[in-house]
């Protein structure tokens, strides 16, 4: 099990600074977040300022740009990295996609997201291979490539690709065709071997792989003091209140609980909400142990689940700093 690293939300030149520090800390990866700030750019410098660290997107906004866009990047940013770059796509969600973003919402997530990676692979076939472009399906017709735009051969053209999801549907057409899935923040280890590993199984074995195969990458919540518990009571409380998320709530028989909170978000009432998520609930979400204890503990709760952890909480230099480097270490050992 690898301890990766999620990178705080800052401007572009605080990035080398980070980048250090995280490969001294002892992280396998670091990660970029599509959240208040350009998963992409910050990337150029984490490669830069590293050479042993991965490092990848947790996630970019598949639905937001076009396959040939995110090819390219990818691309640019493997060839960079000498090969340790991770593509890692979510999809969003509906409003944000049609309301942040200004673009379409597809009839069918998993039709559009398997097109993508399929026009994705076959651009970069294309470059390395000399394969002919012709992708012609439901959602693109991709089919000129001419040698001004072909970008040509690179080191480590076998570029991982993870996706996110919380429901079923990502989660098999991860087993089917990605390197790697990125199960949401939201879950807990039930919902992980009840749902999310029986449904990436059923993709593994139709398309004949095994699980060594696929890189299961979780987010942990973890709480060793009273803030960080109120900190996670408060998050489980605002993704509980998601729709699209409620599948995880239901397993629990706690549709009931989400319903209300959806209400409370929909009026824009969110201090009203965290005190809706009981400590049975939190407890199910979110790993509540010593700072002694946490590495031994995740590595207890998600043996068998998770071949990759990032802590909610972004690693962030100067801040607890023996603390992430002993539990590194621990993961490393």
């Amino acid at each position: 099990m690898k301890l990766d690293a999620a990178l705080p939300p800052v401007q572009l030149k605080e990035i080398p600074a980070i980048a250090k520090a995280a490969e001294a800390t002892g992280f396998a990866a670091l990660w970029t977040q599509e959240t208040q700030h350009d998963p992409f750019l910050p990337l150029t410098l984490i490669a830069e300022h590293s050479s042993k660290m991965e490092m990848g997107t947790a996630i970019a906004v598949s639905f937001a740009r076009s396959p040939a866009n995110l090819a390219y990047t990818a691309w640019d940013l493997a060839a960079q990295s000498n090969g340790r770059f991770i593509l890692g796509l979510g999809t969003q969600v509906k409003a944000h996609i049609e309301r942040r973003f200004g673009m379409a919402w597809p009839e069918s997530v998993t039709g559009k997201l398997r097109e993508q990676i399929q026009v994705i692979r076959a651009l970069w076939d294309s470059w390395q291979n000399g394969t002919k472009l012709n992708f012609r399906g439901e959602y693109y017709k991709i089919t000129l490539m001419s040698p001004f735009f072909n970008p040509g051969k690179i080191e480590n053209p076998n570029i991982p690709i993870y996706i996110a999801g919380v429901n079923t549907g990502l989660a098999r057409l991860a087993g089917e065709m990605c390197e790697g899935f990125h199960a949401h923040p939201f879950n807990s280890p039930r919902y992980m071997n009840e749902v999310i590993l029986p449904a990436i199984e059923e993709g593994l074995q139709k398309s004949g792989r095994k699980r060594s195969d696929i890189t299961v990458s979780m987010t942990p919540f973890i709480a060793t003091t009273p803030e960080e518990e109120g900190f996670a009571r408060m998050q489980v409380a605002f993704y509980a209140s998601t729709p699209s998320y409620r599948a995880v709530m239901d397993l629990h028989g706690w549709g009931e609980t989400a319903e209300k909170l959806s209400g409370f978000a929909s009026k824009g009432e969110w201090h009203e909400m965290p005190m809706l998520i009981t400590d049975e609930m939190l407890g199910e979400f979110c790993l509540m142990t010593t700072q002694e204890n946490l590495a031994s503990d995740l590595k207890k709760r998600y043996n068998g689940i998770a071949d990759r952890l990032t802590l909610y909480t972004p690693f962030v230099p100067g801040e607890k700093d023996a603390w992430w480097k002993n539990l590194a270490g621990a993961f490393n050992a």
